[in-house]
């Protein structure tokens, strides 16, 4: 008598009884982890917004305020290191929210045996990046665990800055036939840290686009474009980010997959990889959504700065009486539609 068979579902769990690493991911894992306990005990509207920042206060002009926290493996990879990728997650969250100057404050969790002069590179990489974002670090905190318990450096990285757009930059300024904006090409920094960890070599010198988006939206804001949303790429990539937005104005996205820039090394280790390079992590890219008629001076905008040079017009919004979702036109004339990131792609590049 043959044994029986033991049937398992491949789709994600949703009852788990220890966190797993897919909860950090971005995707529906992350959504549900946010959405059923932290939603659920910190009842606040500022959470239920789902931004990338909150808005605070009625003074001279609104804050926004936001925190992010760094445990990125290799702590050095292409085109950055930790330090850099800290102070870019919380400088970029902040910009989303229209805040192009920031004060931040600096969170170390170091290992013991850490060399001092990998941490003196990692913070003179953090000046650096705060200095190009018009950030000051004003403030921090220094923790060491035994060796073998902090993986080299943790860095959280919280920020405050003044609003400086005349309207709300959020979800909820979003409107039908609002067009989206891509500022470059995507998945360059999910691949580049993997491939660090991993040891996979590539004919040409492949960097992250780990990069402060503050310099690029502070000159969006002065040309005088009616930015409705902003919203930066990170964990889950484009389409994740795409649907979260889609579910948070109860609108319908539909983009052009073919206008959407991938590099070619990108896209050659997606394939290799069975990745898609729209669900891969970026630290230097964001979209941007307003109306269609300041499209064009937008991205004339976008292009003077090096994040922004192969910016594009992707998709645009539209009304919905259903459920809102976000369908990607392909190269064969068929439409697909994205969902959320589903568990954990690449660990670790954040």
């Amino acid at each position: 008598m043959s044994e029986e068979a033991t049937l398992s579902c491949p789709l994600p769990i949703s009852d788990y009884q220890k966190i797993v690493l897919a909860h950090g991911g971005g995707g529906s894992l992350t959504n549900e982890l946010v959405d059923k306990l932290f939603g659920e005990r910190f009842k606040d509207p500022q959470i239920d917004l789902r931004h990338d920042g909150a808005l605070l206060g009625t003074y001279d002009k609104p804050l926004a305020f936001s925190t992010d926290t760094h445990v990125v493996s290799p702590i050095f990879f292409p085109g950055g290191d930790i330090g850099k990728l800290a102070v870019c997650g919380t400088t970029n969250d902040l910009a989303m929210c229209g805040a192009v100057s920031s004060v931040l404050s600096v969170g170390f969790i170091l290992e013991e045996g850490l060399p001092m002069d990998r941490l003196v590179e990692i913070v003179n990489s953090m000046k650096r990046a705060a200095d190009e974002a018009g950030a000051r670090i004003v403030t921090g905190d220094t923790k060491v665990v035994e060796k073998g318990k902090g993986d080299g450096v943790y860095i959280n990285v919280s920020g405050v800055g003044a609003i400086e757009a005349k309207s709300e930059i959020s979800p909820r300024s979003v409107e039908p036939d609002d067009t989206i904006l891509l500022c470059g090409d995507v998945g360059r920094h999910g691949v580049a840290v993997m491939a660090a960890r991993e040891g996979i070599a590539f004919d040409t010198d492949l960097k992250s686009d780990c990069a402060p988006l503050s310099p690029m939206i502070r000159a969006l804001i002065d040309s005088g474009v009616r930015i409705h949303c902003l919203r930066d790429l990170t964990r889950g990539g484009l389409a994740t980010s795409l649907v979260e937005l889609s579910e948070s104005c109860r609108l319908n996205i539909e983009i052009e997959e073919n206008t959407i820039p991938v590099s070619k090394e990108v896209d050659s280790a997606c394939e290799f990889l069975g990745l898609d390079p729209m669900y891969v992590a970026n630290e230097g890219r964001c979209i941007v959504i307003l109306p269609q008629a300041d499209a064009e001076l937008a991205l004339d905008t976008m292009r003077r700065f090096e994040p922004g040079q192969n910016a594009v017009r992707i998709g645009q919004f539209s009304a919905t009486q259903n459920i809102p979702h976000v369908t990607a036109a392909t190269s064969f004339g068929t439409r697909r539609l994205l969902t959320l990131l589903s568990g954990e792609q690449l660990p670790r590049i954040c």
